[in-house]
């Protein structure tokens, strides 16, 4: 019917990089969402680092998206901390499913984009790759720039002998222990505690080098 605003439908990610934080402040993105006209298909909270690219809300986000939809989050660093190379690849893979980013700092072209032709829309395109590319390295340097800063203070606190090194979560470890004995995989045990497979295979190597 003429006149009325288009159906527009979203699917929100949240994420934050360790169990020690929570997404409370990223949640009002889902009603600023809905204030702004969209439908929320779907909200996918996420603990994991934005370096890695097999987080599985995520993936499952992908997979559940539809022709036409919007991908909300907080900031690009929310969707991706990976190298360029990956984090593109990340992005055509919601681009593959018909779904865009709408994310605050990424100026989005794609509504001028779709309604120009010829040399416009070559322009309007290239501006949006090029403007996506660049939040997207930002991010990654922002990244790198966080582990350097880590790593200086970690040596520094070597040297000074103030370093104690990161406590371990030995509920969790044990119950790494106790699902890989039972005979849940690496990835179900991932799952379950919210480690990463990398992580829990650690754990479970260490255990059984002791054992």
């Amino acid at each position: 019917m003429s006149g009325q605003s288009p159906f527009r439908v979203a699917r929100v990610y949240l994420r934050v990089s360790t169990d020690r934080q929570d997404l409370d402040r990223q949640e009002r993105i889902i009603e600023d969402a809905r204030a702004a006209g969209y439908y929320v298909a779907g909200v996918y909270r996420e603990k994991a680092s934005g370096a890695r690219a097999d987080r599985p809300e995520l993936l499952r986000m992908i997979a559940d998206l539809q022709p036409g939809e919007v991908v909300i989050a907080e900031k690009i660093d929310r969707i991706s901390r990976l190298p360029l190379p990956e984090a593109e690849q990340l992005v055509s893979s919601i681009r593959a499913k018909g779904a865009r980013l709408a994310v605050p700092g990424v100026v989005d072209l794609s509504e001028l984009s779709a309604d120009a032709s010829g040399v416009a829309k070559i322009v309007l395109e290239s501006v949006q790759d090029m403007l996506l590319k660049l939040a997207l390295q930002m991010a990654r340097d922002d990244y790198e720039d966080r582990r350097e800063r880590q790593r200086q203070g970690i040596e520094k606190a070597k040297r000074e002998g103030r370093y104690i090194g990161r406590r371990k979560d030995s509920r969790r470890h044990q119950q790494v222990i106790v699902l890989r004995q039972a005979g849940h995989s690496i990835a179900a045990t991932a799952r379950i505690t919210g480690y990463s497979p990398a992580h829990v295979k650690r754990i479970w190597a260490a255990y059984r080098e002791l054992s």
